[in-house]
């Protein structure tokens, strides 16, 4: 069983998220980025926002995943977390509300989430995927010093827009425990 964790930065506070996230984030994954990019549900209703959050806490307590809400100061600002833990290894996943984009807050919490994954938790490889197009999401990997690996070919499901499934290439990089952090350019 593992105990959650928050995690501070400058500017923000990164801890699960809670019956009081619930709202947030069913409006925020009304944006059609966060459907088009990830795997949330599409459409995304309160229910699925109810039981992302029951199932975050569940995966806390198994320790198969540590997922944190950003609370920046103006509220609530998306979700990041380390997913398919185990092995000495895991994958980095995130979307940032649509008011909170462009400000530097994911790259500041992906910071934070890397020092604890490195640091405390001793993991030695951090897996970054997003769908091809994904510029946002591959800035801050970059930003992080993520190594591209390459395209995997149909690599990652989709869910596109409502009813649409079927699966999608996705662009990869890893992070290592002994890489330098400073950025990258991947010339995508």
């Amino acid at each position: 069983m593992a105990e959650q964790v928050t995690l501070t930065t400058a500017r923000l506070t990164l801890s699960a998220p809670d019956a009081s996230d619930v709202d947030a984030i069913f409006e925020a994954c009304q944006d059609p980025d966060i459907q088009y990019y990830t795997t949330v549900p599409s459409p995304y209703t309160r229910a699925d926002a109810e039981g992302f959050v029951a199932l975050v806490a569940d995966w806390w307590e198994d320790g198969s995943e540590y997922v944190w809400a950003l609370r920046a100061p103006e509220g609530f600002a998306g979700v990041i977390g380390l997913h398919k833990i185990a092995d000495g290894a895991s994958e980095l996943g995130f979307w940032a509300a649509p008011g909170a984009r462009g400000n530097g807050y994911m790259t500041e919490a992906a910071q934070a989430v890397l020092d604890f994954a490195f640091g405390p938790m001793r993991l030695e490889r951090i897996l970054w995927r997003a769908v091809v197009g994904n510029e946002g999401s591959a800035r801050v990997a970059q930003k992080l010093g993520f190594q591209f690996e390459g395209i995997q070919r149909k690599g990652l499901p989709h869910h596109g827009v409502a009813g649409a499934h079927g699966r999608t290439d996705g662009w990869m990089a890893g992070l290592l425990n002994t890489d330098p952090r400073h950025p990258q350019l991947w010339g995508l």
